[in-house]
């Protein structure tokens, strides 16, 4: 059963419970460097127009976490069921985030969501825990904590 948790609060409710999963996942650096595989990255994992050499503050990047897992809710919202728990949409926001809207949307994640199994839907989280082809267990750790959130929604 969904707890009925799902309409009160809405979108900025999931926004701030994705932002509190994912800033101490992703880590603050206020200089851009080059993640594990290679991609430009600043803030909390900011990796759009990034290149070598920027820098910026931490109240910047803070602004710029929250208006990204916005634009990230909004882009796999339409790859999930309309009623969600807040917990449950927020781990899946966390792993878009991670791995793009796009991936996320034609995940198994998303499949098992829409096809009602919820659980399913979480455990699938755990299937993406690799970086440059090799197991990472940053993301297993991730993964894994993001999946407790997600079924923490569930009755």
């Amino acid at each position: 059963m969904i707890r009925r948790r799902t309409a009160a609060g809405g979108a900025a409710a999931v926004i701030a419970a994705a932002v509190a999963l994912i800033a101490p996942w992703e880590g603050l650096r206020t200089a851009s460097y080059q993640d594990i595989v290679g991609v430009w990255t600043i803030c909390y994992g900011e990796t759009h127009g990034v290149g070598p050499g920027q820098t910026t503050t931490p109240e910047e990047c803070r602004t710029k976490l929250a208006a990204r897992v916005a634009q990230f809710e909004a882009e796999i919202r339409p790859c999930l069921p309309p009623e969600l728990p807040v917990e449950t949409r927020a781990a899946f926001v966390s792993a878009a985030y991670n791995i793009g809207s796009g991936a996320f949307c034609r995940s198994s994640m998303s499949r098992r969501a829409l096809a009602g199994d919820l659980p399913g839907a979480c455990d699938a989280l755990t299937m993406w825990v690799k970086a440059g082809g090799r197991t990472v267990p940053g993301l297993v750790n991730r993964r894994n904590a993001e999946r407790a959130l997600c079924l923490s929604g569930l009755d």
